[in-house]
This record gives C-alpha cells, structure tokens and sequence, in this order.
C-alpha cells in the first residue's frame, strides 16, 4: 500500500511540476516498483515490447497515411465533398467532422491517427467558421475515438486473440454501434448549432457538388481498398496501413499534385512528433502496468467484482467502472491484455456473449482515449491544435455523457452488436 501512495503523490508533483504526462507516469511507476520486491531488469525490455507488438505498428502507418491525407490535399478534398452536400444545414461543419472522422476510420483502426487526420483540417475551419475552440478540439477528439469502434479496430483484433473469437465477426459487431455512436454525436452537433446560432455555409448547387465529389473520388477509394484487403485477407491492419500510406503517398504527389519536399520533410516531422507522443505514452503505461500487475491490483479488483456480483447486471456495472478506473492510466491495449484473461471465466459463467462484451469493452476504450490524464485523443488534439490539454480536457467534457449514453444502449440492446452476424 505505501507503494501505492508514493505512486500517486510522484506522480501528482511530477504533474504539478508540468513534466509531461508520459514521464510523469513512467517516472512515479518505476519510484513504485523500486519500493516492492521487483527486479528492475525486464522494465526496458517490456517498454521496447510493448511499443513493437505488430498490432501496435499499424500506428506509425496510419499517422503516416493521415498527415499524407491532411498534408498532401486527399483529406482536403474528401472534406469539401462533403461539406458541398451538407456544410448548409444547421451544425453542417460539426456533422461534416464526425462524418470524416467516421469515414477515416473505416481506414485508420486507430482513435489517434483518426483525430491527426481530421483534428488538422476541421479544428481551424470550425473556429474560422465562429465555433469556439474549445468545442471544436473536443468534437475531433470524441469522434477520433469511433476509430476503434468502426472496422478495422487494433483492439477488436487484440481481443479476438486473446479471446479466441472471430476478428471477422468482432469487426462486423463494430459497424452498428459505431454508426450508433456518430449518429448520437450528429444529433448533438445540430442541437448544439441551434442554440449557439453557429453559422451556416453557403449552400451549393448540383454541379459544384458533383465536381468536387468527383475530385474527391480518390480519397472514397481508400477505405473500400484498404476494408477490402483486410477481410479478404489479402492485408494485415499493419500492412494495410502502409499500404493506405502509400497510396495517399502517390495521389497526393500524381493526382493533387501538392505534395513537394518542404511538405514531405514536414509529414515526416509531424508523423514522428505525434508517433513518439504516442508509443511514449504506451511505453509509459506498461510500466504502470507492471506495477498493477506485481501488486496484483486489477486481479484484486477483478475478483472484487467477482464475489460482489451477484447477476449479470452487478457484474457488467462493475466491470464497466473497473474499465473506467484503468482507463484513466492505462492505453486499451494493456487494459484488454491485463484484464480480459481473468474476466473470461467470469463472462462464461454468467453466460455473456463475448462478442457483445467486445464491443462494450471497446466502447470503454473510446471512453479510456478522451478521459484524463493518459487519453490519447485528448494529447494528439493538444498537439495539432498547439493548445493546453487543460483546455482540451474541457471541450470535451460534454462528450462522455453522449458515449456513455450509446454505452447503455449496447450494454441494454445487445442486438444492436449482434444483428449482423450470421
């Protein structure tokens, strides 16, 4: 327990002393482990194998492929289609960000590279259009995070493994609760529009519409290409990343034309500023994530949850605050690796659908990516936004009661993940 509590007192002042939040949690966690009875070896080893698991590597491809897509003119002109048929209506430019962001996660699988790619282009021409900042940098980070819901999904993948489910089936579990989750969000942006009396662009006529939809063409290629290769087999996530890297790559330099080297050395600037931000944080949480493991925390709880049960119902509203709990510290890939082991036998046991569970686990991960202070949304938003995380952190407050609200709905309709299957 004083572990615990030098834990959580380093890492409060190494906050309040404004170290980053990666090496905050790094730092305090090793303080921790230095005070139990644990061998210091294994801790580089385990960061270096937590930031290189194939699954993780479709990351740096898919921030690559989304800083292409922003830099190189492809999201640019998938962003004007769209706004061309809806950017007229009341919120336009809200519901055209939660559109793209869907769209660009049926090609990312990945919540940090979906807010990159989009966060880049809409959160400038949202407060150029009279949005405040504040609620557009929390939009772009709420609906980043339909990029691990909508198929293809890193941690679906994850979960199919250590489950032994299907990946085909979990992806196809994702595609209604994802729609779910934009449509809610959608809904919000047009309320939202009314009462602040957000502005409203011109409207435009069929050819305009037609021409620009036709120019963005390329860019709708993308997710078919990419989807495609995945359930056919044919791709990997991983690859499929570097494969959607190189086709932005060569549309944007033989199509758009607006790709040179000062814009490439810039990609890759970015792409390794946001990529290093990012597999920091993930190297950081494993440590933390040893701690919890060493002190047995999540099985404690977890087994908590276990004897506290006593039906179904108590044991997924348990569950679903254990998930928030770790949300908070840890990235999803470590959350399902640590948890989901113990949480089998109890989901058996209560006869659980685990594909159900796949999307409710999931629907917390999203929840994990914009909650404070390790979501990762709420840091590439800060990054490409060059605003504080406090003020991040704010805009996007109003989101976790629209998540959580499609939460309750899947957990309650668990048709809603499941219609699709066969």
């Amino acid at each position: 327990m004083d572990a615990t509590i030098v834990l959580l007192v380093s890492f409060v002042i190494l906050c309040l002393l404004r170290v980053p939040i990666a090496v905050s949690l790094g730092l305090s966690s090793i303080f921790a482990l230095s005070m139990i009875d644990f061998t210091m070896y294994p801790v580089i080893h385990k960061m270096y194998v937590a930031s290189s698991g194939s699954a993780l590597m479709a990351i740096p491809g898919f921030v690559f492929a989304g800083i292409i897509m922003a830099r190189g003119g492809i999201s640019f002109h998938l962003i004007e289609a769209i706004k061309s048929w809806i950017g007229h209506v009341s919120g336009g430019l809200a519901i055209v960000t939660i559109l793209a962001c869907m769209l660009f996660a049926a090609i990312s699988g990945s919540s940090p590279a979906t807010a990159a790619a989009i966060g880049g282009i809409m959160i400038p021409s949202m407060v150029e259009a009279g949005y405040s900042k504040r609620y557009s940098m929390g939009l772009v980070a709420a609906a980043g995070t339909l990029g691990i819901l909508l198929p293809p999904s890193i941690p679906l993948i994850i979960y199919g493994v250590v489950s032994e489910q299907s990946i085909g089936d979990l992806f196809m579990a994702g595609v209604i609760p994802g729609i779910l989750l934009g449509v809610i969000l959608i809904i919000f942006a047009i309320v939202n529009a009314r009462i602040h009396k957000y502005g409203r662009l011109p409207k435009q006529n069929m050819k305009e519409r037609l021409q620009k939809t036709r120019k963005a063409l390329w860019g709708f290629i993308l997710p078919v290409l990419i989807l495609g290769g995945i359930y056919s087999g044919a791709m990997t996530p991983t690859e499929a990343s570097f494969v959607a890297a190189f086709y932005a790559f060569i549309i944007s330099i033989f199509v758009y034309k607006e790709m040179t080297l000062a814009v490439f050395r810039r990609i890759i600037k970015e792409s390794i500023n946001i990529t290093a931000m990012i597999f920091l944080i993930i190297a950081s949480a494993t440590i933390f994530g040893m701690f919890l493991t060493a002190e047995q925390i999540p099985q404690d709880l977890a087994h908590w949850i276990e004897g506290s049960a006593t039906s179904k119902w108590t044991f997924i509203i348990g569950v679903n605050i254990l998930f928030f709990i770790l949300g908070m510290f840890l990235d999803s890939v470590s959350i399902i690796l640590i948890t989901l082991p113990i949480l089998l036998p109890i989901l058996i046991l209560f006869d659980i659908n685990l594909i159900h569970f796949a999307i409710i686990m999931t629907i917390n991960m999203e929840i994990a990516m914009i909650t404070p202070p390790v979501g990762l949304n709420l840091f590439v938003v800060s990054g490409i936004s060059k605003e504080k995380l406090g003020e991040v952190v704010y805009g996007v407050l109003p989101f976790f009661g629209l998540i959580l609200i499609g939460l309750i709905l899947v957990i309650i309709f668990p048709q809603i993940s499941l219609s699709l299957l066969k």
